[in-house]
This record gives C-alpha cells, structure tokens and sequence, in this order.
C-alpha cells in the first residue's frame, strides 16, 4: 500500500515536470500562447521576460546571467518569432520588443570576451559589458546574424550573414560586415530609397 502511494506519488511528479518543464516554472514572465521549442539551454531564467505568442525555435540558448554586478536582463516581446538555433546572451540587457522575427542561427549579445593580455587565454579573461541591445518592433534579423552590443530600430531588415556592430535606425535596411546601411525608408515618397 505505501509503495503504491509512493509510485504513484512520483508519476505524478514526473507527468508535472514532462509537461511543465523546470524552465516554465523559473522564468520570471512566460506569456500566454508562448513556448520554448526543446531548447539547448536557459540560464538566468528568473531574469527572462516573454511575451504572450512567442514561439522560441528549437535548440535556442536564451541567457540572463549577471557577470558583471549589473542588474541583467532579457525580454522579448510579444508576437516574436525567434528561429532555431538562436544564442541570445544578455549579461546587461537584451530586449527584443513586439513581432520580431529571427531567423535560424542567430547569435545576440550584450558583451564580448576580453582579449587585451596575450599572456593569458581568451577563455580566463573575463567579459567585458558592451552597449544594451535593443531590437525594434517588426524588424527582420536573417540568418547567421550576429548582433554585439548594438541597438537595431523598428521595421529594420538585417540581411543574412550580417555582423551589426553599430546602432541602426528606424526603418533601414542593412547587410555586411560590419553591417552598412543600404535602404531607408522614405515617408514623403512612401517608399525605400537606395543609400549609395
């Protein structure tokens, strides 16, 4: 009798933490509609924030983690689609506000490894905090992007293979590495405009 409780005790359990992995249960916000689609890892979950309709591809690592003494981070908003294979590591603060779409393999962070002294490795110098990321509303990252330490406005395009190191404004569209702009929306012509 007391085994049987015991075993069913534990199906229990086990049914609550199959369907309700541990990471629903520490993120500080999980929007409704919103889910995680068997992710890599998540670290910091207490300081993660997502919005309700947010789909998270598969294999992501999402990062909230304080390693610099600063109060840490990560949002992303509601409507958002981030694409499989995505690592966003905030170590200050990374928000991806309402609709954005990522595509696969996307790489986004608030610091870079120290790398000044050649005596030491990479691996032991530390981090060193650059500028809060932020993503506009509506904006399009494509695949491989890598964003370190830069802001990106709302409507933006990013195009694949891309490396935004620098802010870019509303309404841009940008590609390279580093990432230039190359289009910019006109509203007294109502539409995108070639910057030589």
């Amino acid at each position: 009798m007391i085994l049987e409780i015991i075993y069913k005790r534990l199906e229990s359990i086990l049914y609550y933490l199959i369907k309700y992995p541990i990471y629903k249960l520490t993120l500080k916000k999980l929007g409704v509609h919103s889910r995680i689609i068997n992710p890599l890892k998540i670290e910091g979950a207490n300081k993660i924030e997502i919005g309700n309709n947010v789909v998270i591809g598969k294999l992501s690592w999402l990062a909230a983690k304080n390693l610099t003494g600063q109060d840490t981070e990560l949002k992303i908003g509601t409507g958002s689609r981030i694409g499989n294979f995505n690592h966003i590591y905030a170590t200050s603060s990374i928000i991806i506000e309402d609709n954005v779409l990522t595509a696969d393999k996307v790489y986004i962070s608030d610091n870079r490894h120290e790398y000044e002294s050649i005596n030491k490795p990479i691996l032991e110098q530390g981090i060193k905090q650059l500028n809060i990321v932020k993503i506009g509303s509506g904006s399009w990252i494509g695949e491989n992007v890598c964003i370190f330490g830069a802001s990106i406005g709302k409507n933006c395009i990013v195009g694949a293979n891309s490396i935004v190191n620098k802010d870019i404004p509303d309404y841009c569209v940008a590609i390279g590495s580093p990432a230039r702009i190359i289009k910019k929306y006109c509203f007294d012509k109502k539409t995108w405009i070639k910057i030589n």
